[in-house]
């Protein structure tokens, strides 16, 4: 049986794959690929760029990876590393296309620092005021952004 004859023999049958088995396994926690997913990293880089200190595109996936880490539960604490993910780079150098082309941030041509439109901010805060789990996340972010930049004035000042 030649390949047309087998897919006109399948079609005459009325044959059909069975449907693919039901998941009956509930997992928790989120997996990397759950994590990366362009908005939630959006959300993140515009909690990062609204305030007055603003991240260095050089620098954002790193940023969105610490601020990650030390916001979703499963990363507290752990050596995975998800600030080094070339993944996670990739796909925020992607959210962050997606902000720039949708008018929800910029980039400064001089100092390429990442900055929230008024558009953006105004999401950023309608999100915030809206007392979710994604609002929670996005104060523990823009915390941890803040405490990220203390650490490094300190360890500036003491080197």
């Amino acid at each position: 049986m030649n390949f047309e004859e087998f897919f006109k023999k399948a079609a005459e049958r009325k044959m059909r794959l069975p449907p693919p088995p039901a998941q009956s396994e509930y997992r928790s926690s989120l997996d990397n690929e759950a994590l990366f997913q362009l908005p939630l990293l959006a959300m993140a880089i515009l909690a990062l760029s609204k305030g007055r200190a603003k991240p260095a595109m050089s620098e954002l996936g790193q940023l969105v990876g610490e601020c990650l880490e030390r916001t979703v539960v499963g990363f507290k604490g752990s050596s995975q590393g998800i600030g080094w993910s070339a993944n996670l780079r990739i796909r925020t150098v992607k959210a962050l296309t997606f902000l720039e082309r949708a008018g929800l941030a910029t980039v400064d041509e001089q100092t390429k620092a990442v900055s929230v439109t008024n558009q953006g901010r105004s999401i950023v805060q309608m999100v915030i005021d809206s007392d979710t789990p994604l609002s929670n996340a996005l104060m523990v972010i823009e915390r941890s952004f803040e405490n990220i930049r203390a650490e490094r004035r300190i360890r500036e000042e003491v080197a």
